[in-house]
């Protein structure tokens, strides 16, 4: 009967090595009950409680029921705030590209043959990416004061870790066909990077960055949590002084932003990927 079984054409799709014999079988089950134990390992280790969350729904219906209406007389008091969100989003993605260039080309390792120097450069990568933006703006601020000067620096940190990541990662997926021929002309290594490596990555590079633009956004909001300024700061005063109407209009007004600012990316990445076709 097994031998009928595996003599049968197979109609499914597998995405890893198919089953052969009981032995194949009986590791794949083994292998099942591992993923089984460990998800139940960590949700032992996290505390989940539906039952504690099915208690505590009369709670979040209360603060619901608080949050409605929204105060909508705040409105004007909230444009400073979320024009200061914006710069700080836009100055921390500009300062991450600059300084994630750099260092990408580094992490590369099709253009250059240093390896200890690669591997020193993805470890740093690796260890800025790690520290949230959070940590990171609660330094800065220790530093420079409060205001949203902290939470630029911040951004800008953590996403020169995450760029740099991505740009890297882009330049060894290239094709080095054109690269080996600037090499046999003599090319030098910037003009490698100028006419080999950037033509064929620039449009991958900035849906990144725009991609990047939408993140900045979003966390710039929750750093003014630690005095970094933006809408933030106005959320967390609205919460502690048990103003809920104040932070669903904080929340709505969060929400329009990241909607915009998701809209004009797909529209220019969209622009963009219709250009590179062309």
């Amino acid at each position: 009967m097994t031998s009928e079984i595996l003599k049968q054409p197979d109609r499914w799709q597998w995405t890893a090595a198919r089953p052969q014999g009981r032995g194949s079988w009986l590791g794949y089950a083994a292998l099942a009950l591992v993923v089984g134990w460990v998800l139940h390992w960590s949700a032992a280790g996290a505390q989940m409680s539906w039952s504690e969350l099915a208690d505590g729904m009369p709670q979040i219906g209360d603060f619901l029921s608080r949050s409605v209406p929204p105060d909508w007389s705040m409105l004007p008091r909230l444009w400073a705030p979320a024009l200061e969100t914006i710069q700080i989003a836009i100055w921390g993605t500009l300062l991450s590209v600059i300084l994630a260039l750099p260092l990408s080309f580094v992490a590369a390792g099709n253009l250059h043959g240093w390896h200890w120097l690669r591997r020193i450069t993805r470890q740093f990568l690796n260890v800025i990416r790690s520290i949230n933006e959070l940590i990171l703006a609660l330094v800065f601020v220790s530093a420079v004061g409060l205001g949203p000067f902290p939470g630029v620096l911040a951004l800008a940190l953590h996403g020169m870790g995450m760029l740099a990541k991505f740009f890297a990662e882009a330049i060894e997926e290239i094709d080095d066909g054109p690269l080996q021929a600037l090499r046999s002309a003599g090319a030098s290594q910037l003009q490698i990077i100028a006419f080999g490596v950037v033509p064929q990555v620039i449009t991958a590079w900035i849906a990144v960055v725009l991609y990047r633009f939408e993140v900045n956004l979003r966390s710039a909001t929750v750093l003014g949590m630690v005095g970094a300024g933006g809408l933030g700061f106005e959320l967390v005063s609205s919460l502690k002084l048990f103003r809920y109407q104040e932070t669903a209009t904080c929340i709505i007004v969060i929400t329009v932003m990241v909607i915009a600012a998701d809209m004009a990316s797909n529209w220019l990445r969209s622009r963009i990927q219709q250009g590179a076709r062309h």
